[in-house]
């Protein structure tokens, strides 16, 4: 009867140490994934040109809408001309603050500065103060001659968005992305200028607090207009997102 008992105790020791020897579908107890099943799963899905899998940089809601883009190399330039996403800062479109006869760049500077003061009317800002998201530096904004201090950066650049799939969009579908107050953010003009076309494999905000939020916004548009990323661009993203597990999406 002694011996019966010693087998089953040890039996169940041996049990309980498997139960934790493991993690639950390659992943930590902090959610973070293990880095080699993330390379593999983006490595095969670039290669299947399908839709992102459970290697997403965490659970997140920016980490999950990642995983649901299409990863497929970039398309030509051929065609581009930043005259197909219509003209610059039109009110005519059909996003969020469209037709309210105020042009978008105003919008923008309106919804993202702070201390905002009028030329005339409600449109047209003449000054403000901008906490640049890309810098971290204190930017005061007075219309004119060094306006160009702040800049309207298109979060997923315009010509990035039409070789991942605006090329195929509609005019007005093109239009409504490029005024889209979503894809839009005032940013320090030298740190726009500097960014160009490129992606985030190429250019992340130097300020690195904002890196998850900039991240997070690009696939909220790129979700939105049904563009794909690159294998490289969805790898700089999950490295991204691993740092903020809880990163939501922005909706505007």
């Amino acid at each position: 009867m002694r011996r019966l008992q010693v087998v089953a105790v040890s039996a169940a020791v041996v049990m309980a140490g498997l139960a934790g020897c493991h993690p639950v579908n390659g992943t930590s107890s902090d959610g973070a994934g293990d880095a080699a099943t993330t390379r593999a799963t983006s490595t095969a899905g670039a290669t299947s040109g399908g839709s992102g899998g459970s290697g997403d940089g965490g659970g997140s809601a920016a980490a999950k809408a990642l995983a649901g883009l299409t990863v497929h190399p970039k398309g030509s330039m051929t065609g581009y001309d930043r005259l197909k996403f219509g003209a610059a800062w039109t009110d005519n479109n059909n996003d969020p603050g469209g037709h309210n006869h105020c042009d978008t760049r105003d919008d923008i500077l309106a919804r993202d500065l702070t201390g905002v003061s009028y030329k005339s009317g409600h449109c047209t800002v003449a000054t403000g103060t901008l906490q640049d998201p890309y810098t971290g530096k204190t930017i005061h904004f007075v219309r004119g001659p060094d306006s160009t201090k702040v800049q309207i950066d298109h979060v997923v650049p315009l010509g990035d968005a039409w070789v991942t799939g605006a090329a195929q969009l509609s005019a007005t579908q093109r239009l409504d992305l490029a005024e889209d107050p979503l894809e839009l953010i005032a940013a320090d003009g030298p740190a726009n200028e500097a960014k160009g076309d490129g992606d985030a494999s190429e250019w992340l905000p130097a300020n690195t607090a904002y890196q998850c939020k900039y991240v997070a916004r690009q696939i909220a548009v790129k979700a939105k207009y049904k563009l794909w990323v690159t294998a490289a661009e969805r790898s700089a993203m999950q490295k991204v997102l691993t740092t903020c597990p809880d990163q939501t999406l922005p909706t505007e």
